[in-house]
């Protein structure tokens, strides 16, 4: 291996809650680099769970659970043909496909019935407490993919 091995960096947690998954996600969601914008979404969005009755950030890290996959698939070359493999996920990864699963389904959400992205994400953010919505469908079909593969788990990388 060359070089050095790049030190991981871990952001501060975000102004309100000091949460650093918060922060993540605020970076994730940020677009041409207009943080503040993105912040204001955010806020916007645990403000309207918390007008529901909902705890906002606890509603968020229950989401963010729920929707991180267990097991994923990688595509592995063995004598010529490729195989599907089924890989467990470690938790950076997880939580990083939950953020973007749950980002990418709340700017798919219909405009007919929400108006601003912030209640697109909290209602997004809602229903993936309940495992419903888009981004639990998409863990779910990930967790089949994997468990249609478990034939070729002795593949291991």
């Amino acid at each position: 291996m060359r070089g050095k091995k790049v030190k991981k960096r871990i952001p501060e947690g975000d102004k309100i809650y000091g949460n650093v998954m918060a922060a993540k996600f605020i970076n994730r969601m940020m677009r041409d680099g207009k943080k503040t914008i993105a912040e204001g979404i955010f806020y916007d969005a645990m403000n309207l769970l918390s007008q529901k009755g909902e705890n906002g950030i606890e509603v968020f890290e229950r989401a963010l659970q729920n929707v991180g996959p267990k097991q994923e698939i990688k595509a592995r070359r063995v004598g010529g043909a490729s195989y599907q493999i089924p890989m467990e996920v470690r938790g950076d990864r997880r939580s990083s496909l939950a953020i973007r699963w749950i980002i990418a389904a709340a700017r798919k959400r219909a405009n007919s019935e929400y108006h601003t992205f912030a209640e697109k994400l909290a209602a997004e953010l809602l229903s993936a407490v309940n495992n419903e919505g888009e981004a639990v469908r998409k863990r779910d079909t990930v967790q089949k993919m994997a468990d249609a593969n478990k034939a070729f788990s002795h593949f291991r990388f």
